[in-house]
């Protein structure tokens, strides 16, 4: 399978399989599954991050058409070559050079891609707390991979910030 048509997939399959009902806040109107929230106190307030399984690196290769599909978390095309995300494991596996390990963080809440400050105020909430992240912003969800031995403190610095909102 091309890695293009991975990507068509997984978006069908986040498609098919997301429930927008455990993504509302619920003191408000339902969201427009397609757009999502844009308002950034409801965005915080309900953000609930969540702590995903495993261990995952970033690494840098000139062609990805090697790396089984099933092993990208995420992909990016950059001018210096192909940026991914993968578990640990799986980099160890292919005997992929990797710098640090990361601790993947999913915030629960629906976000808008237009949505404006949610990025900010997390990233500047761990800073605070000199825990350094890289976000990728999804179709549905903002996704922080922070140092993987600041996981449990970040979910904290999370987890506070949304509740002081």
């Amino acid at each position: 399978m091309k890695l293009s048509h991975a990507f068509v997939f997984a978006t069908a399959f986040l498609v098919s399989s997301a429930t927008t009902s455990s993504l509302m806040p619920s003191d408000d109107a339902p969201l427009n599954p397609a757009t999502g929230e844009t308002d950034l106190g409801r965005l915080i307030k309900s953000m609930r991050p969540s702590l995903n399984e495993g261990e995952y690196v970033f690494i840098s290769v000139a062609d990805a058409g090697d790396i089984p599909v099933k092993s990208i978390v995420c992909m990016f095309r950059e001018n210096e070559g192909v940026t991914l995300i993968l578990e640990k494991q799986d980099a160890e596996r292919l005997a992929l050079k990797y710098t640090s390990s990361f601790a993947w963080i999913t915030l629960t809440v629906h976000s808008s891609l237009e949505a404006t400050g949610l990025t900010a105020a997390f990233s500047t909430a761990l800073a605070r707390a000199s825990i350094g992240c890289n976000v990728v912003a999804a179709y549905y969800h903002d996704h922080i991979f922070v140092p993987f031995a600041d996981a449990s403190r970040a979910i904290d610095v999370l987890q506070e910030l949304s509740a002081q909102n």
